[in-house]
């Protein structure tokens, strides 16, 4: 018995244009309001991680200030989880960008501090190791005057070492070439 081939418009079957469906937008696939909820409650989740005055300074909307603040005083998980969906859910109908904005730029302060703190370490590793050419780069960028103090510094740090000792000259020379790299020089 041969088969019966379908044929547009017969068994029910229409194509879009039959339909009267052209050009009509169907909105945002599931998978996409997935995505976009989980955007905005990941964005809540760092609302809520916020110091309380940074969090006061963005000023949020009432309800969603009062959504985060929630938030932040509950301790059990399952209840924290639906608290943050529910930040999500208010999220929808704020404007997110200023917040998005505000949040990324405090990210990327925290990562210029990151940076800035590993190119201390590298500076303090070069100065206890007794690096010549880390002493006369330092040389140039700080204020000679504080140069001595940092040489003491170090070699304490390297006799720490030595020795086993916890690093309490080596924190110091931590401390100490903050300051004098955050100086300009004369």
């Amino acid at each position: 018995m041969a088969r019966k081939q379908a044929f547009p418009g017969e068994y029910g079957g229409q194509h879009d244009d039959e339909a009267g469906n052209e050009g009509v937008d169907e909105g945002p696939s599931k998978s996409e309001l997935k995505r976009q909820d989980q955007e905005l409650r990941a964005i809540g989740v760092e609302l809520v991680e916020l110091p309380l005055a940074e969090l006061e300074a963005m000023e949020l909307p009432e309800s969603l200030y009062d959504a985060v603040m929630a938030c932040r005083k509950i301790t059990a998980h399952g209840a924290r989880l639906r608290q943050e969906m529910f930040i999500a859910k208010v999220m929808r109908g704020v404007d997110v960008e200023p917040i998005r904005a505000t949040l990324e730029r405090r990210s990327e302060i925290d990562r210029q501090r990151t940076r800035r703190e590993h190119a201390i370490e590298q500076w303090r590793e070069r100065l206890i190791a007794d690096e010549p050419e880390a002493w006369t780069e330092l040389t140039a960028r700080i204020d000679p005057a504080g140069l001595q103090q940092l040489r003491s510094l170090a070699r304490q740090a390297r006799a720490e070492q030595a020795n086993a000792r916890p690093p309490a000259a080596a924190r110091q020379l931590f401390r100490r070439l903050r300051e004098a790299l955050d100086k300009p020089a004369i």
